[in-house]
């Protein structure tokens, strides 16, 4: 998943977008900061999980976009952020969807790093890693859940197909219809072969790659 963030900052409406006024941090950005002036916080700044060990300023706002799903202990490392937070100042952060993204799917077959899936709130999950992101916002102390909204622009759900197969054939298939769609690069329809065949087969399909989104929003505020 590259430039999440920038997509994630289209979406942002102008009461939004003034939450990220003042001083931030951005979690994980790499080369996409949500804005240009926020501090950038990535793997050769210290490790995010224990991010207190490195960053000892608070924050007018707080930001991650894909990062806390590479986490080992998600709940941990977000009340590491937390801390980061002033009164009155925002946490913000995106993760994938676990329906949307991992499809039923775990360990991740789009991204071997994931640790972790999340969803906003159902009973029971098929992902024995899942976090319910509303009980976990609830864990972080003086919090008030101002938007949690599940983010799925460009998504086609015709083309979802949810946890047919053991992950282990789901992973040989995906291989395969990539080998075989590979050689027909030359003639510029790669990508149509490849959804072809994951249609043909009812293989799960990364569309985050052509830019649709598949994640989940969520701004909570320190009181």
């Amino acid at each position: 998943m590259g430039y999440e963030a920038s997509k994630t900052r289209e979406l942002l409406t102008d009461e939004e977008r003034a939450l990220f006024n003042g001083e931030g941090i951005d979690i994980g950005c790499g080369l996409d900061p949500i804005m240009p002036t926020a501090r950038p916080f990535d793997m050769q700044d210290g490790d995010a999980n224990n991010i207190t060990k490195y960053v000892t300023n608070q924050y007018d706002y707080v930001f991650s976009s894909h990062c806390l799903e590479h986490m080992h202990n998600p709940q941990s490392a977000l009340h590491e952020w937390w801390q980061l937070v002033k009164t009155n100042g925002h946490l913000i952060f995106t993760v994938p969807d676990e329906d949307l993204y991992e499809q039923g799917y775990f360990p991740s077959l789009f991204n071997d790093d994931h640790k972790a899936t999340f969803t906003i709130s159902k009973n029971q999950s098929w992902s024995e890693c899942s976090f319910n992101l509303i009980d976990l916002v609830k864990t972080l102390p003086n919090s008030r859940l101002l938007k949690i909204e599940l983010q799925d622009l460009g998504y086609d759900r015709s083309s979802l197909f949810h946890s047919v197969y053991s992950r282990e054939t789901a992973k040989k298939g995906v291989n395969i219809a990539r080998k075989v769609s590979s050689i027909f690069k030359a003639f510029g329809i790669r990508d149509k072969v490849y959804l072809f065949l994951a249609h043909l087969f009812r293989l799960p399909i990364d569309q985050t790659h052509n830019n649709a989104l598949a994640q989940v929003f969520v701004i909570v505020q320190k009181i």
